[in-house]
Formats: C-alpha cells, sequence, structure tokens
C-alpha cells in the first residue's frame, strides 16, 4: 500500500517538514495522550536523528501527513533499532499501518532468523497494534507503565530519614556531572535509553528550558575502600540521585506536572532505603512548589519500584508496550 502514498526517507528534516510532522504528533497525542510534543522547537528525544519517514495521500492537497515513522538506527544501549509509528487517528484501520511497519521493516535490513535487533513501541497497547506485532512476527518484550499521583487524594507523605552518613544535597551544574554519570552508567547497565546517557547529554540537558537544578537532588555519602576521587571537599562522593522535572501548562492539561524523572541509587549503596528518601525529596520539592500532580515511567517488571510508588499514592494511568523481532 506505501506505493500507493508519497512517502520517503530523510535522514534530516526540512523546517517545513519538521512542522509537518509536528502537526500529526499533536494530532496523535490528542487522541492517544502520547507523545509529548512542545508547540516550537525540537522534538522530542524519541525523534531525533537516525531516519524518518514521511507518508501522505496524493489527493491531499494540503500536505498533511497520513503516517510518520522513525528508525532510531544508531539503536539503544543494546544495538537495537528503535522504531516509532504514528498513523493519523482518523486513518487507522485503513492499512496504513501495516504499509508503514513494511517500510521500516525493509529499511531496517534485518539479518535472516530469530533475534532481538528491532523493537517497536506500542504507546497505549492497543489491541490493533497487538494483531499487527503478531502478524509481522514480533514479540511482546518490554512494558513501561505510566503513573500519576494526585496530591489532594493521596496519603501524606512520610518523613525523611536519611540512611547514616548521607545527606541530600542539589546538583552542581559543571561540578557533577561526570559522578551522577557514573551511578546512572552502574544503576541502569540494564536499561536501553537510559544507561546510555553521558557527560554531554546531561549538559547538553541543562541547557533546555525546563532544567532546573534546585530540582535535582543528589545522595552523597562517603564509601569505604572507594577508589574514586570525590568531587568536594567533604570527601563525599555521589550515591544516588532523583532528577525532577516541571512540565508547563498546556493542551492536555491547564496546570503544571511535576515528574518523578530519573531516580537512580549505586548498586553499592541499595537494600538501605535510599531510593525511597531520594523520590520523597523530590516529591516534597514538587508539592512545596505548588503543583497538584506527578507522574513518573517505570519498568513493568520492576514490582519493588511500582511497590514503593503504590504506597506512595501513584496509580497506573497508561502503559507503553515495546514489540521485539
Amino acid at each position: 500500500m506505501l506505493n500507493a502514498l508519497n512517502a520517503a526517507w530523510n535522514s534530516e528534516l526540512t523546517p517545513d517538514e519538521l512542522e509537518r510532522v509536528r502537526e500529526l504528533l499533536l494530532d496523535a497525542r490528542h487522541t492517544d495522550g502520547w507523545p509529548e510534543v512542545p508547540a516550537d522547537g525540537p522534538l522530542p528525544g524519541e525523534f531525533r536523528g537516525g531516519l524518518h519517514l514521511l507518508a501522505s495521500k496524493p489527493e491531499d492537497r494540503s500536505g498533511a501527513l497520513a503516517g510518520y515513522a522513525h528508525l532510531d538506527t544508531a539503536g539503544d544501549a543494546f544495538g537495537r533499532q528503535v522504531a516509532e509509528l504514528v498513523i493519523r487517528p482518523a486513518l487507522r484501520r485503513g492499512g496504513l499501518g501495516t504499509a508503514v511497519l513494511e517500510a521500516v521493516l525493509e529499511r531496517a535490513e534485518l539479518p535472516a532468523g530469530p533475534g532481538d535487533r528491532l523493537r517497536v513501541w506500542s504507546h497505549g497497547d492497543h489491541p490493533g497494534a497487538a494483531r499487527l506485532a503478531g502478524r509481522f512476527g514480533f514479540t511482546r518484550a518490554r512494558e513501561l507503565l505510566r503513573m500519576r499521583l494526585d496530591f489532594e487524594k493521596a496519603p501524606p507523605l512520610p518523613e525523611l530519614a536519611s540512611p547514616e552518613g548521607v545527606r541530600i544535597d542539589r546538583f552542581r551544574p559543571g561540578v557533577d556531572e561526570p559522578e551522577v554519570i557514573a551511578v546512572n552508567a552502574k544503576a541502569f547497565d540494564w536499561h536501553p535509553e537510559q544507561g546510555a546517557l553521558t557527560v554531554e547529554d546531561l549538559r547538553a540537558t541543562e541547557k533546555e528550558d525546563w532544567f532546573d537544578p534546585n530540582g535535582f537532588f543528589l545522595a552523597r555519602a562517603r564509601l569505604s575502600g572507594s577508589a574514586e576521587k570525590p568531587s568536594n571537599t567533604a570527601g563525599e562522593r555521589v550515591v544516588g540521585f532523583h532528577w525532577t522535572k516541571v512540565h508547563p501548562a498546556g493542551e492536555d492539561t491547564d496546570e503544571p506536572v511535576g515528574e518523578v524523572y530519573v531516580v537512580g541509587v549505586d548498586p553499592d549503596a541499595q537494600g538501605g532505603g535510599l531510593g525511597k528518601v531520594l523520590t520523597l525529596a523530590g516529591l516534597r520539592y514538587l508539592a512545596e512548589a505548588g503543583l497538584r500532580q506527578v507522574i513518573l515511567y517505570v519498568e513493568g517488571d520492576n514490582q519493588p519500584a511500582i511497590a514503593v510508588y503504590r504506597r506512595l499514592g501513584f496509580e497506573q494511568w497508561d502503559i507503553g508496550v515495546q514489540y521485539a523481532r
């Protein structure tokens, strides 16, 4: 069916193409609640770099896209290509999803035989996406839950009680990046996206409008036998962090929303409740900032973390599924 469309792969988007993609993503967000797309500026990280497939109907003279795919050819932390597919809501159930997925598979050039070389996201876990994945030999490989906390409905936050020898501090731009990335690499060595974060990535994020070091909490401690040099005069080193984010009011909400963006704990410092302490530090900060709601993303198989979040008052409200082939 792709032959019946005006479709082409591009490694870079022109300003006009960028806005056409943005318009489609915003239309999909209105129906699906995803993706988080700004009204202007760069696209979200999952749509940057790699290759872009833009597909439109020849009879549509407006230039509006009927479908779009992004293929991350560089791959995740394990070298797997990752694809995002978006079909305009009004044009779904007409074979466009099949055509776009076929184009992605052709472009990905997967070797013959079984393997886990391509991951494709389905946001919302739609039954149609599951059927499409099954037709093309994909298996369900990963679930990412989106959870939400309403401070007005949730129980009061517990008091902070840091483990002995640990203090909660704030991130210092230009100083703490190497230690944070070192902890991140150890805490997320299993994670296909977060585990690949670099010092350069972190410093680039610090330049984005939403970044606020006041909402970036670090746990500092002296670990016996550590060969790493501390980054401050107190002889401490970072053993964990909680990076919060605030989403401005927009199309989907008339008020700002906080996010538990990343919580990471050095495996050598786990087992003493440090992750919960860091989570509480960030939640208190967001509550004191006057935010009513907080969201977070958590792996569907991370039952210990999910249990902690539920006890704090978080409830699941969405899910994303990654299919593998």
